[in-house]
């Protein structure tokens, strides 16, 4: 019996997609998203609130960007991906198109329908694409899950904690006083 042959689709495919339809792109597959939850988007605000702050008291160089916010994680236009935020220290990687490469550090939080792929696939993507930090935030759980992948690290946390921030030496977030 004869296997399907299975279709590759490229960045162009994403973008004709139409509007409201949410999706990401990876290694040449589309990956439906279902939008996300009052909470989720509460909780997602927040953190990039959190580091907007801190970025501008700092008088930092770094960006923060809120989803929906398109990264081309790769530059062989299979792979489109829209983190919940990225914070992006390298200025030169920002076009009219969003981010070309890989931001500095990447925030997915976790819904039902996405957890799969923000525990498993985006992890080994984010890893081999170059960010230097990963946070899987959880809502159901009440857990962070920060990845250091410059020192090959991972450390848990609870929405109690405070989470240090790797990627800036002096700063952390307390998600007790996000809730």
């Amino acid at each position: 019996m004869a296997l399907a042959e299975k279709k590759t689709y490229t960045v162009d495919d994403i973008l004709a997609l139409p509007e409201d339809v949410r999706a990401e792109l990876i290694d040449g597959q589309i990956y439906y998203m279902a939008p996300p939850t009052p909470f989720h988007q509460m909780l997602s605000n927040l953190i990039a609130s959190e580091f907007t702050v801190y970025i501008r008291k700092k008088n930092g160089s770094c960006k923060v960007y809120p989803a929906p916010f398109a990264v081309f994680l790769n530059k062989n236009n299979t792979t489109y991906v829209q983190p919940d935020i990225s914070i992006v220290c390298d200025i030169n990687k920002i076009s009219k198109r969003g981010c070309e490469g890989a931001p500095d550090l990447v925030i997915e939080v976790v819904s039902p329908s996405s957890h799969n792929m923000d525990y498993f696939i985006k992890l080994f993507k984010y890893r081999t694409a170059g960010v230097r930090e990963y946070w899987i935030v959880d809502p159901s759980k009440g857990r962070v899950t920060v990845y250091d992948f410059e020192k090959s690290a991972t450390k848990e946390y609870t929405f109690s904690d405070i989470v240090k921030v790797g990627i800036f030496d002096d700063f952390e977030i307390n998600f007790s006083e996000l809730n």
